[in-house]
């Protein structure tokens, strides 16, 4: 398909939510004696979503040492912390959020987009949402990804916000609204996170949902964007499989895309 793995711009960044290797793709994954599971999982695939750092704090020595431990290229995405985004439901939020970026500040280069994933129940609030964004752009210039779930995130006012504040909406599957299922807010980068369907976190993508969404992925990184394809449907191990499915496609040989070029890797 003539995508680049790992440049900044124009480049796909395919990965699973973690990097554990299930059992049965281990021999996807070689170098048991010589790597740990992030090691081996980077040699396969450019890049990773960190879960965890939702639920609890890492120390900046532990990001460091993921960081020092994969390949120039590799991306790290990070997922914002419940504290903001669910407890704190995105207001008064600044102390969490310095104490977050200041854990994440390691990775350097290697800092993808920072996830925002919302509550359900948590709307847009034309006064707070604002007001977060701000704050979390105050101290971070680099690429963010937010992923809503309730209705009332899926209008043109709002994606405005979201554009004017450099802020990109995820893609998401199962979609909670329609709307939810294609890129929005900001166009300078595009970020799909696939949960499972119809089970979510356990069901395989079906080959053909694969084919199709490989060719998407591959026409926005022709045009220039960075591109991001988490696989969060990790319960039973198919995001792993899936993962590996959409790069093996992703560097097919052109004919079999339509491509009217040579792939690069």
């Amino acid at each position: 398909m003539g995508v680049t793995r790992g440049a900044e711009r124009g480049g796909v960044y395919v990965g699973c939510a973690g990097w554990s290797i299930p059992k049965e793709h281990a021999a996807a994954f070689p170098g048991t004696a010589t790597g740990t599971h992030l090691e081996r999982y980077a040699r396969q695939l450019p890049a990773v979503e960190i879960n965890s750092s939702f639920y609890r704090p890492h120390r900046p020595a532990t990001y460091q040492r993921w960081a020092e431990s994969v390949p120039d290229p590799f991306r790290f995405s990070v997922k914002v912390p419940r504290q903001i985004t669910h407890l704190r439901r995105l207001a008064d939020s600044s102390e969490p959020l310095d104490a977050f970026l200041a854990e994440v500040a390691p990775l350097g280069a290697k800092l993808g987009p920072l996830l925002v994933q919302l509550p359900p129940g948590l709307p847009f609030d034309p006064v707070i949402a604002p007001a977060f964004l701000a704050a979390l752009r105050e101290r971070f210039p680099g690429s963010v990804v937010c992923e809503p779930r309730h209705p009332g995130w899926f209008v043109p006012e709002v994606e405005r916000v979201l554009a004017e504040f450099r802020v990109a909406r995820a893609a998401a599957d199962p979609a909670p609204v329609p709307e939810a299922a294609h890129p929005g807010g900001w166009e300078g980068l595009v970020y799909h996170r696939l949960h499972g369907s119809p089970r979510i976190y356990h069901s395989e993508y079906a080959a053909a949902y694969l084919e199709n969404l490989a060719t998407k992925l591959a026409a926005s990184a022709a045009a220039g964007v960075a591109t991001w394809c988490i696989f969060d449907n990790t319960a039973l191990g198919a995001a792993t499989a899936n993962a590996l499915f959409v790069m093996e496609r992703l560097s097919a040989p052109a004919s079999l895309t339509g491509a009217d070029h040579d792939p690069t890797t």
